[in-house]
């Protein structure tokens, strides 16, 4: 064998991650161990992301209870919260609280560790964007003032962290701060339907049984907003809609009064002002024509609904798009931790987002296309990162097992190379993978430079080859249990490939043709048979 290929991608995100230090570049000039960050220390650290010495990654819920997150594993699930609509994160908020109480109960899960981190995660990052959206909201609201005086300042918990705690103690924090959001989110809805009142009234100078009426349709709207604000709520509803009872046949005007403020009243707190004062505006004029025209002011009551079920969704539509950005922005602006390899900066979409939550201004499509694809190429370089780090591990397990030394290096224009000499391999052959824009190969590899091999040398290399096709299947079950889903595609040759262990030695596979050194080419149609690879085409 002198080539394989795989196009590693991750099945599950599996919760004990870490960043990794990034692997040091090569100088091709340099001693063949200079340049390499050696795993044999880290075949330790690659097997205790496993379950157990023989590469296990499936965790029952006894044992996720106790796993800590890792600071890559974490980023990696806020990413995918943020391709996620809300209620879908609401689900995963459902789904932690669920099997928290199992727990509790001393009932065993059959989720996975991966999957109930995935669940909790999920649950921090609707906490958070929820966090951000509403103190955004009310320091718009405190700039701008209102008939009821300053808004109250949101009594919120900090921002969740989950990296570095457990899952039990994360699961625990997670319903502490979410009873604690809900009361500060109910206290500034209660600020925003006061402030609405003052459209609310109708052209007259005494209205108390207006205001009674309508204050009682508030207090109800606040409770069903409230209620409706849990997770479970959110992760099942359909867009709420206003009151669709029919409006009374008979009509006078204490009725279209009554009427007119159970409408106003089901108006979501957060309803844009110009709508409402559509909504009353319409209530007003029904009063004023129910005396003499009750056709019109039944007209005019079915107009108002209108107003007010097109207002209760803006409002729905605006929240979420509101913790959308939040949880947008809390992405893009994440740095990686010291020592880790900086992740691309995104000052354009972070800008229009902190204009989005400071100004409450709603994205244009353009914007919204624009910020959608800087976090998808976020994630794009973290998932990178991420399969870069468990072929890491995969490769250092492997040493574990079978022994001999590994080692990891980044030569220019690869993700990370690794080399490991299998134990009774040495000195003249070794196991070479690259990793190349999401492309893995893998190579059997000897010590030395292109030229003819003799009968031993070859029969060695055939023997080395038939050996790696054993070592790739075990790689592939190591990687499955890491959470990555990869399969070699192998081609069988005459021979393995010359190189120089440790250095940025030309791997005669692919795109490293053309960086062969002068002298080193060998006659095209001669390599042809003897060396051929798995291209772009053999995709699977």
């Amino acid at each position: 064998m002198s080539s394989g290929l795989a196009l590693p991608t991750i099945q599950v995100i599996e919760p004990a991650v870490y960043f990794p230090p990034p692997p040091p570049p090569l100088d091709p000039q340099a001693l063949p161990h200079t340049g390499m960050l050696h795993l044999d220390d880290a075949a330790g650290q690659a097997s205790a992301h496993l379950a157990d010495a023989a590469g296990q990654a499936v965790h029952q819920a006894a044992d996720a209870a106790l796993q800590v997150l890792g600071s890559l594993s974490g980023v990696l699930l806020v990413g995918r919260a943020a391709l996620l609509g809300t209620r879908l994160l609401a689900a995963g908020a459902v789904r932690a609280a669920e099997e928290q109480r199992c727990l509790e109960r001393r009932q065993r899960l059959a989720a996975t560790a991966a999957e109930q981190w995935e669940a909790a995660a999920f649950a921090a990052a609707r906490f958070n964007a929820r966090r951000g959206a509403l103190l955004a909201r009310a320091a718009r609201a405190a700039a701008h003032g209102g008939p009821p005086g300053p808004p109250p300042v949101p009594d919120v918990p900090p921002p969740l962290a989950p990296v570095g705690e457990r899952l039990a103690d994360l699961r625990q924090e997670l319903a502490r701060v979410e009873e604690a959001l809900r009361h500060a989110e109910e206290r500034q809805a209660a600020w925003e339907q006061r402030r609405l009142t003052a459209l609310l009234r109708l052209d007259e100078e005494r209205d108390d049984d207006w205001q009674r009426a309508l204050r009682e349709s508030r207090q109800r709207a606040l409770r069903r907003f409230t209620a409706e604000r849990t997770a479970d709520a959110e992760a099942r509803q359909l867009p709420r809609q206003a009151d669709a009872r029919r409006v009374p046949a008979a009509l006078d005007p204490e009725e279209v009064r009554r009427t007119g403020a159970e409408i106003l009243g089901a108006l979501d707190p957060y309803a844009a002002a110009d709508t409402a004062e559509l909504a009353a505006g319409a209530v007003r004029d029904a009063v004023r024509r129910a005396a003499d025209d009750p056709r019109r002011a039944r007209i005019h009551l079915t107009e108002a609904r209108k107003f007010v079920r097109d207002a209760n969704k803006q409002a729905q539509e605006t929240r979420e798009a509101q913790e959308r950005a939040a949880l947008h922005h809390d992405f893009l602006s994440y740095a990686t931790p010291e020592g880790a390899e900086d992740l691309a900066p995104a000052p354009d979409a972070v800008a229009l987002l902190r204009r989005t939550l400071d100004e409450g201004t709603p994205l244009t499509p353009a914007e919204r296309e624009l910020v959608e694809r800087r976090v998808e190429e976020r994630q794009r370089a973290l998932e990178a990162i991420y399969i870069r780090e468990r072929c890491a591990d995969a490769v250092a397990e492997l040493a574990r097992r079978f022994g001999g030394p590994a080692g990891a290096g980044r030569p220019e224009g690869q993700d990370i190379r690794l080399d490991w000499t299998p134990e009774g391999w040495d000195p003249d052959h070794w196991l070479r993978a690259t990793l190349t824009g999401g492309r893995l190969r893998v190579a059997t590899m000897y010590r030395g430079g292109p030229g003819e091999r003799t009968p031993e040398q070859r029969a060695l290399d055939d023997a080395r080859c038939a050996e790696t096709l054993e070592r790739l299947a075990e790689f592939e079950e190591i990687t499955g249990a890491l959470g990555l889903d990869l399969e070699f595609r192998v081609e069988r040759t005459e021979g393995a490939v010359p190189g120089v262990l440790g250095e940025n030695a030309l791997v005669l596979d692919g795109p490293a043709e053309t960086g062969r050194p002068s002298g080193a080419r060998r006659d095209e149609r001669r390599e042809e048979p003897r060396h051929r690879t798995v291209d772009g085409d053999g995709r699977r």
